[in-house]
Parts: C-alpha cells; sequence; structure tokens
C-alpha cells in the first residue's frame, strides 16, 4: 500500500501533519519542504497519477486545485504568488505512486525548483 494510503486521517495508520481534510481530499506539510510553505494536497481516492484519471473524476481535480487556494490563502501566501505542481511519472519526478497537488510558497520561487516528493 503506498504511503499516502497510510496517512492517519486516510486509514489511521501514520500520523500526518494534517491541515485541511473533507470527505474527498487531505492536506497536510510535506516533511521535506522546498520552500518555507510545501503543502501536499491528496485525494483519498488512490490513483496513481495523472494518466490514470478517469472523464468521471474532474470534479475531484478541481476541487484539489480549490483546496489548495484555500490553504494559500488561510496560509497567508495567495497575496504574492505561489505554485501548484503536479508531477506525473518518472520523468516527470513523481516519487509517489499516488497524485498529489504540491503547494509551494513562502518566498520568491525560481523556475528551476525541484519537488522530491
Amino acid at each position: 500500500m503506498c504511503i499516502f494510503c497510510n496517512i492517519k486521517e486516510v486509514n489511521k495508520d501514520i500520523p500526518g501533519n494534517i491541515i485541511f481534510e473533507d470527505d474527498s481530499v487531505i492536506a497536510f506539510h510535506n516533511i521535506y519542504p522546498l520552500a518555507p510553505v510545501h503543502v501536499l494536497v491528496v485525494p483519498k481516492k488512490h490513483i496513481e497519477t495523472v494518466n490514470d484519471l478517469q472523464d468521471d473524476e474532474e470534479v475531484l481535480v478541481g476541487h484539489m486545485v480549490l483546496v489548495a487556494k484555500k490553504i494559500a490563502k488561510d496560509l497567508q501566501i495567495s497575496e504574492k504568488g505561489y505554485k501548484l505542481i503536479f508531477r506525473v511519472g518518472e520523468w516527470g519526478g513523481q516519487e509517489v505512486e499516488h497524485i498529489h497537488l504540491h503547494i509551494l510558497g513562502g518566498a520568491k520561487l525560481h523556475e528551476d525548483i525541484r519537488v522530491s516528493v
């Protein structure tokens, strides 16, 4: 089972620093942050990559983006700006085979920022 499926609020196995949760997603601080703010928004439904998304999951992905917008505002990074990143597959730098949306902010970010998770 993937590490994101084991986060405490998904199936109660691994404690996580959860900052947002609803019926379809959870969000938590990345344990290896690459920016002052580095949060992951993860669907509770296991989907390995963006390439595996089905047409009926369009609402879920839109919801992930809107949750990221809310978190950015709550963490006071929305005014100056932030990055949202989906990594897809090995060459895209995806290391956990469960889709997740990175929120990076809290400092001026360069184009070459590397996301490790």
